[in-house]
């Protein structure tokens, strides 16, 4: 079992830690439909992006009840 040579300090152990923090998202609103979405990505729900539709939304689907 590994046992320690020196001890480490609050202060030393604490600075260690100190970027382990959690950082909240910083969401921007879509300039198409004005959602929240991350910052650099295709908007989820409308799919612009950089004010161009870059994927294309799909339609309402009726299925025939022969399909289903």
């Amino acid at each position: 079992m590994a046992v320690q040579q020196n001890r480490v300090t609050r202060s030393r152990r604490n600075m260690r830690r100190s970027h382990d923090a959690l950082v909240a998202g910083n969401p921007n609103e879509c300039s198409n439909c004005g959602e929240l979405k991350r910052p650099h990505h295709v908007c989820p729900s409308c799919g612009h992006y950089n004010d161009r539709e870059v994927i294309a939304a799909a339609q309402a689907v009726d299925l025939d009840d022969d399909a289903a």
